[in-house]
């Protein structure tokens, strides 16, 4: 039988009359008129692994090793429904891997690692709450969401292991609160995520516990956005491939944790860095910011909410880091010396098509005579060896001195830099009072670590292993380093914020790279060494007006000035860059 439209409407007037808000733009993003709603539809490729040094059971222990970062409890994601108003039959999981890779998590099967068969970058794991003290069982993200590259190009697709991922975070976490929400005022659907999650025999204090649990994720989450609507934290979309690390870092520590009055707008996304070879630079961060790998990767698990305690003076920095997991991920990605872990991936010739040989040779010198100066000879050349490109450590270790760049002579957009430079927070509650961001993620990240590592008996050798023999340096310059380009051209978009699509742009003055294009296609293009920029449903229009986005700077004109990093090329002289860039 089918049912008259008036029907139809009346249950759907109940369903929109029983969520949060009433306002006229709530209702329409009630009803799915959001961007976030509407992600590109995926389409699953047959997969080819790039060979990076490592086996099958590295690859699968980086993909799910838990961080102690929390996004719901591990049973509540797994039959939570998505966020859709549906009349008949059954609303789909949320964790559905096609509903997930629409926002750019790639599909994986379930094994010892992954039981459940999330998609890459989801971790389940056992946490104690830093505030209560209880032992949950949670759903996670670990680095491997943000850091796993898939190209795909003629129907295949190239995984590129501590690549870029395309993943867009911030339309995941809009749709996550509304499934949560949905779930709590659409009616009949919290009876049946009750039942999902406690069974068909719970009893009225199970129920009603879970009832509290919910209610309290509910308020948070309503809570924190109120606050983000109101401050306009998060108004300049990041879209697939970015976001803004130190900005939510620094909201989630600072504000969340700490004291909402330190929560600051982020505007300055940048793309997700590849990891291959990081754990060997002395200092990391586009801004050259932390020293120290420990800090760094539990700084970024705080990012990705990790909990840490500091409001209760009797708690103060108990966290649910899982300093021991991220020690193994480094050593995964490290490797036992200097380059002999996670590798870049070669170009694939068998799927992109051949190297020319005498174009990357022409290109190999204009790269010396051009680039060479920043970004450092080639890591397998004899030249690297040379003491001028390293940096003393602790203990006599030496790692990889990268170049930082000054704003002013890069030219390129100084927002992230600046951001982090300018940014305080009001930290009387841990007795520091107004500091930069740069020293109180210092104390925070220190005093996370020293209590895991007093917990597990650390000896003073063993501490300065895991430290990466490096100290604890957090630091704010006005400048961006410039990395090894090793595997660069398996990264694109370019420059820090993601603002120059493809490599042949990155070698042509500004004024001739496009202004505006689409984000969030894996679909690749061997020629000009990028994504497809073409517009398509669900795709995110990159616009380099806006704040954040300018795609100025580091050029190659003839005419002098801020972001003139060297003379013009002329067109043959780009391509044969672009070619020898391939064999890096």
């Amino acid at each position: 039988m089918t049912m008259r439209p008036k029907v139809i409407c009346w249950l759907l007037a109940i369903a929109v009359a029983t969520m949060f808000s009433t306002g006229c733009e709530n209702i329409k993003a009630v009803l799915g008129d959001r961007p976030s709603a509407h992600m590109p539809e995926y389409k699953a490729v047959p997969v080819e692994w790039a060979n990076q040094n490592w086996s099958a059971e590295q690859r699968a222990q980086y993909y799910h090793m838990a961080q102690g970062t929390e996004l719901l409890p591990y049973k509540w994601f797994l039959v939570l429904e998505q966020p859709k108003l549906q009349l008949f039959g059954s609303v789909p999981r949320f964790a559905d891997s096609n509903y997930l890779a629409r926002f750019g998590f790639l599909p994986d099967a379930a094994g010892p690692e992954n039981p459940d068969g999330l998609p890459v970058g989801f971790a389940k794991d056992v946490v104690k709450d830093p505030f209560t003290g209880e032992t949950v069982e949670v759903v996670g993200l670990t680095c491997s969401a943000c850091h796993t590259g898939q190209l795909e190009y003629n129907g295949k697709g190239y995984r590129v292991e501590g690549g870029a991922s395309t993943v867009d975070l911030a339309s995941f976490q809009t749709e996550l609160g509304y499934a949560v929400a949905f779930t709590d005022k659409i009616p009949g659907r919290y009876g049946r995520f009750e039942k999902a999650v406690l069974g068909d025999n719970a009893s009225d204090d199970a129920k009603k516990q879970l009832r509290q649990q919910f209610e309290k994720v509910l308020n948070d989450g309503l809570d924190e956005k109120k606050l983000a609507d109101e401050g306009k934290l998060y108004d300049e979309a990041a879209g697939f491939a970015r976001t803004d690390a130190l900005g939510r870092i620094g909201n989630y520590v600072f504000g969340t944790e700490l004291d909402n009055a330190n929560l600051r707008v982020a505007n300055a996304p940048a793309s997700f860095p590849p990891l291959w070879y990081t754990s060997w630079f002395g200092w990391v961060q586009y801004n050259g910011s932390i020293q120290q790998p420990m800090v760094r990767n539990i700084g970024e698990a705080l990012g990705v909410r990790a909990r840490v305690n500091l409001k209760d003076p009797g708690k103060l920095f108990q966290s649910t880091v899982n300093v021991k997991n991220q020690r193994q991920i480094e050593a995964l990605l490290a490797g036992p010396t200097a380059f002999n872990g996670l590798k870049s991936p070669p170009w694939p010739e068998d799927l992109f098509g051949p190297i020319d040989k005498a174009k990357a040779a022409k290109g190999a010198q204009l790269y010396k005579e051009q680039c060479q100066h920043c970004h450092l000879p080639p890591l397998d050349s004899a030249e690297i060896k040379d003491p001028q490109y390293w940096e003393q450590g602790l203990q006599g270790k030496t790692f990889l001195k990268l170049n930082l760049i000054p704003l002013d002579e890069i030219g390129t957009d100084p927002t992230e830099a600046t951001n982090w430079y300018e940014r305080k927070a009001v930290t009387d509650a841990l007795g520091l009072g107004t500091v930069s961001a740069a020293v109180g993620l210092r104390v925070v990240t220190d005093k996370i670590r020293d209590i895991n590592y007093d917990a597990m008996g650390l000896t003073a050798e063993q501490r300065m292993e895991w430290n990466g023999y490096r100290a604890d340096g957090v630091t704010a310059p006005l400048a961006y380093r410039a990395r090894p380009l090793g595997g660069l051209w398996a990264t694109p978009p370019f420059l820090h914020n993601g603002s120059v699509p493809n490599l042949y742009q990155m070698l042509v003055p500004a004024s001739q790279r496009d202004k505006t294009f689409y984000v969030g296609s894996r679909e690749f293009d061997p020629k000009n060494v990028g994504y497809s920029t073409a517009k398509f449903d669900g795709g995110f229009e990159f616009r380099t007006d806006q704040t954040g986005n300018s795609n100025a700077g580091h050029e190659f004109r003839n005419t002098p000035g801020k972001g003139r990093i060297g003379r013009e090329l002329t067109d043959e002289e780009r391509w044969a860059i672009i070619e020898y860039l391939k064999t890096l």
